[in-house]
């Protein structure tokens, strides 16, 4: 395992890369989070290099001068892709970094191979601090003691810059860039998910030009932080299509 630091246009990146194979997973997580929520899943994707992302301003990355947006934090992504990476990924994006893996395809597709959206946020009816606070609050109170401890730590690390961050997540509309992302692409939600509904998941998978939508039994919102396992099957799977 290895672990890298990347700066673009005043912004820093921290990689986590470990393994190797055909193809490179780009591991890219959401709001308040960090790459270590990734551990299980990371360790469940061993047909492939694993490359997991600490975002500007999250987990070990500092700061950036200014909260980005998720285009910028895309082109971020992008550059370190192409500076570091140098073959086209699958850019596997939970919750908010759903939305980073989204703009990455529509704004870079020469650096995706193809796209996973697990959680997908923002769902246009609940494009509101409150309203996604109250749908994430209860999803949480459902999981596992390990996962809302970590997720705690995460949230911590996230600064309290944290409100700003949410604001930049709220503005962004997946829903206008859904068409515009010509690259295969999963949708991964966890059939209890309160975060995205099945409604807007539905509607997500069916906007992209080549997206499916597959639902994993008995997880919610952090399908990929309590037992990886049925994600990593599903995300290798759609990975090694022709």
């Amino acid at each position: 395992m290895a672990v890298e630091e990347f700066t673009h246009a005043g912004a820093t990146i921290i990689a986590e890369r470990r393994g190797g194979g055909p193809r490179v997973y780009v591991l890219v997580h959401g709001i308040g989070m960090g790459r270590t929520v990734f551990a299980d899943l990371a360790d469940r994707l061993g047909d492939g290099e694993v490359v997991a992302l600490d975002l500007p301003g999250y987990g070990e990355a500092p700061e950036p001068r200014r909260v980005l947006t998720i285009e910028r934090t895309a082109d971020l992504v992008a550059a370190y892709l192409r500076a570091r990476v140098r073959r086209p990924a699958v850019i596997v994006g939970h919750s908010m970094g759903a939305q980073v893996a989204l703009e990455v395809a529509v704004r870079h597709p020469s650096v995706v191979d193809r796209i996973v959206l697990v959680g997908p946020t923002v769902d246009p009816a609940a494009r509101t601090a409150s309203r996604q606070l109250r749908r994430l609050l209860a999803d949480i109170a459902v999981e596992s003691p390990r996962v809302i401890a970590l997720g705690a730590r995460e949230y911590l690390r996230a600064g309290p810059r944290i409100r700003a961050k949410f604001r930049s997540m709220l503005v962004h509309r997946p829903e206008d860039k859904l068409p515009l992302a010509h690259v295969p692409a999963l949708v991964l939600r966890g059939e209890k998910d309160l975060v995205a509904p099945a409604d807007w998941c539905r509607q997500v998978a069916e906007t992209l030009p080549d997206g499916r939508l597959e639902q994993i039994a008995g997880h919610g919102h952090e399908t990929m932080i309590r037992d990886a396992a049925p994600a990593a099957r599903l995300i290798r799977r759609f990975a090694a299509e022709s």
